[in-house]
């Protein structure tokens, strides 16, 4: 019988939790990398240089590398000759959801490196922040064996935002389905990443299956190399190939790599159903696996830097834009909190989109010139942009640390209570973004990806 000590699996949760919001895994890297080394469109390139220099940062100022610090979700397999006990030899002090709560807890209010409280008490009335990002999503499985098996991940609200499901036919084809879904996601979940695919169970267990599956490591290439062994194999070859031929590209701009892995699981289901689930994981893919054996807490080393790319982002290359007297824009943010000498904490974009209902009035009512945040608008917000001369620009999500840098000033205007949600004057200088939405209501998140549709079937481009 192994002895879990409750203290070491809590220290394990926290540590892990600290290690993922600013080490990217390394397969990641690698293969974002050589994503980057291929890439011909320039804003999809210039976008994968974002995330790739934001991460390196992160990497060695241990900062978050998105803003959104995510929801977390762990994944606990607890061998059945395994004993928990706490304090001085007793009993557990809580139960496996109290124990992974109080690691993040700890995570995210450490003061050397806080991460932002994103989780909503009372999702459907009035959604109150419960302060330390509590309660996780735990799923346990009871397993042969003396150890517990951990595997935590934070994952952002904007990649599970685009989370989908579906009960086929069993007569339906699931690639037809992905091809036909994907681009309705749009760039919302931050792209480059990876799609999870879930298939067979229940409803429940497919979604399950295809979060599961987003822990695994990226190793098309190696699949490519070897050949598919199984049915599982052979459609993430032929959806790794087809969604990347879709040309939605980095951020949504247009490009030639919009996944970087396709994963699937599958699961004996009922003769009448075919349940398909399909989950993205963004450019933050954050996760880690752990395993304790009653030696006490585990804390996974850091990687080499010699794994990430040394690349530079000079703003000097860039068009600037004079808007050093303007003060009418509005960004969509969320920060992290600051430590010791920041301004503000990692203060990537968030989904514009969320906001399109709201944007005419916005522009009617304020005066404002623009607004500045990530993904695609939709209609409504291009009309309204069109119609009162606006403009649309658009950050790098997953980029959070380097946008950070770019803001100089910071002062709460109002509703402090609401925490991440509350409003700040930011003195922005030299914030990298592209011009997403014209004032002649032009997007580059349709103009982007059709482009590059063509350009990768060989179709010639018309000038």
């Amino acid at each position: 019988m192994t002895v879990i000590r409750q203290e070491d699996f809590v220290a394990s949760v926290a540590g892990a939790l600290q290690y993922i919001s600013y080490y990217h895994p390394v397969d990641f890297i690698t293969s974002l990398a050589k994503a980057y080394e291929r890439e011909e469109s320039p804003a999809a390139k210039d976008a994968i240089a974002q995330i790739l220099i934001n991460s390196r940062m992160c990497a060695e100022g241990h900062r978050p590398i998105c803003q959104d610090t995510g929801v977390v979700n762990a994944f606990v397999k607890v061998g059945m000759d395994v004993r928990f006990e706490g304090p001085a030899g007793g009993s557990p002090l809580a139960d496996l959801q109290g124990m992974v709560d109080e690691g993040v807890r700890r995570a995210y209010l450490d003061p050397d490196n806080k991460l932002r409280a994103s989780i909503l008490a009372d999702p459907a009335g009035k959604r109150t922040n419960t302060k330390d990002n509590t309660p996780a999503v735990v799923n346990v499985e009871l397993v042969k064996g003396a150890t517990v098996d951990l595997t935590v991940a934070a994952k952002g609200g904007g990649s599970e935002a685009k989370a989908k499901f579906v009960m086929l036919n069993p007569s339906d084809s699931v690639v037809e389905w992905v091809l036909k879904t994907v681009p309705t996601m749009g760039a919302g979940w931050c792209p480059p990443g990876m799609l999870g695919i879930g298939i067979g169970g229940t409803a429940e267990k497919a979604m399950l299956l295809a979060k599961e599956s987003l822990m695994d490591p990226i190793d098309i290439q190696e699949l490519k190399a070897r050949g598919a062994a199984s049915r599982a194999e052979e459609l993430r070859l032929e959806l790794y190939d087809k969604v990347n031929r879709l040309g939605i590209g980095a951020q949504g701009l247009g490009g030639l790599t919009t996944v970087l892995d396709v994963k699937v699981r599958d699961y004996p289901t009922h003769a009448a159903n075919l349940p398909v689930a399909m989950i993205p994981n963004c450019a933050a893919t954050r996760h880690a696996h752990l395993v304790l054996d009653g030696s006490g807490p585990v804390f996974l080393d850091p990687p080499s830097l010699d794994s990430w790319p040394k690349l530079t982002y000079d703003v000097s290359t860039a068009r600037r834009v004079n808007l050093d007297t303007v003060t009418r824009f509005i960004y969509y943010v969320g920060p992290v909190d600051p430590v010791r000498e920041e301004v503000v904490g990692p203060a990537g974009p968030t989904t514009a989109t969320r906001m399109d209902k709201f944007t005419r009035q916005m522009l009617a009512e304020t005066g404002l010139l623009g607004m500045v945040g990530k993904a695609e608008r939709g209609p409504a917000a291009i009309d309204a942009i069109r119609e009162f001369g606006a403009v649309y620009l658009m950050a790098v999500g997953g980029a959070a640390y380097l946008v950070s840098k770019a803001i100089h000033g910071s002062r709460l205007v109002a509703f402090g209570d609401l925490g991440m949600e509350a409003i700040y004057e930011f003195d922005v200088r030299d914030m990298p973004v592209t011009v997403a939405v014209d004032s002649k209501g032009t997007s580059v998140h349709q103009t982007g990806p059709a482009e590059w549709q063509q350009r990768i079937a060989g179709i010639p481009i018309l000038q």
